[in-house]
């Protein structure tokens, strides 16, 4: 990787740490529908009208069949599981459960006929990250530091991060992943905007909230994607998808600083093994973790 290659990488890992942090302060004030849309707005009108300077934008529209259960399986199902459970749990366990992404995709891809992973080294990867699951999952329930729910709805956002990549990746091989993520964007916003007018907050709304929510649309939803895509062509896929580590490294350390969130014995067991057994699973695999937050 050359010098411009690790900068792009390392701004991409901390654009997708840091809307844990984001989603954390916006849901003090503003409902979760209400986030996910304005994210939402943001993102598809940053994105899709690249897509059409790129010319790329009608091919996402010819794929409309699979863009659109990607939506829900990417956006509308995780990102409005995340933002609530982060009204329960920290914003740092948020993002190390979803680190998880790579072990479920990893269990995907073996059921859809890629044999690859009963490499012994992926499988002790599976073996590690699951173990690190139930130890953080159970410490942080037995101990009463966090909520079950929001653990297994955090949970459940990373299963569904996990099908939702390689159903589009298998399906829409060749169509580029800024128009894909323009139109999804554009179809969760359109599904969760009546939502979000009917929650609209009566409360008053600080600035900080108000600033989170721009700044998660801005960058965490709309520069993150497009930055994301560039290192791809340059470092590779497998590569581009270590970038899984770099978040959740981001969103434990930036909880624990800027929110003073607490080092619970959970993470201090969880994290560890989580991680490597991510990176040992997801090894020699041709994934690309296109978003996770």
């Amino acid at each position: 990787m050359t010098r411009k290659s690790w900068i792009q990488f390392a701004i991409v890992g901390l654009l997708w740490g840091i809307p844990y942090l984001l989603m954390k302060v916006a849901v003090a004030d503003i409902p979760p529908p209400l986030i996910v849309a304005g994210r939402t707005i943001i993102g598809a009108s940053i994105l899709i009208p690249i897509a059409i300077h790129q010319k790329s934008f009608m091919h996402a529209i010819r794929g409309i069949k699979y863009v659109l259960p990607y939506a829900f399986l990417e956006m509308v199902g995780p990102w409005i599981l995340i933002t609530n459970a982060e009204k329960e749990i920290s914003s740092g366990l948020a993002g190390l459960l979803v680190a998880t992404v790579p072990i479920f995709a990893t269990i995907f891809t073996s059921l859809r006929g890629d044999h690859s992973v009963w490499q012994p080294k992926r499988i002790f990867g599976l073996v590690v990250g699951f173990i690190g699951i139930v130890a953080l999952v159970g410490i942080e329930s037995i101990t009463g530091s966090s909520n079950p729910k929001a653990i297994a709805m955090c949970i459940l956002a990373a299963i569904l991060y996990s099908y939702a990549v390689l159903m589009v990746t298998s399906n829409l091989p060749g169509v580029d992943g800024v128009a894909i993520n323009g139109v999804a964007m554009a179809i969760t916003a359109t599904f969760y905007t009546p939502i979000a007018i009917a929650m609209w907050p009566s409360n008053p709304v600080s600035l900080n909230a108000v600033a989170a929510l721009i700044a998660l649309g801005v960058f965490s939803t709309a520069i993150a994607f497009m930055l994301f895509f560039i290192v791809i062509k340059e470092i590779g896929p497998a590569r581009g998808s270590l970038t899984t580590y770099v978040n959740t490294a981001v969103a434990v350390v930036l909880g624990i600083i800027i929110l003073h969130e607490p080092i619970t014995l959970g993470i201090i067991v969880g994290l560890p093994l989580v991680l490597l057994g991510s990176y040992l699973a997801s090894r020699k695999s041709n994934l690309v973790v296109i978003a996770e937050s």
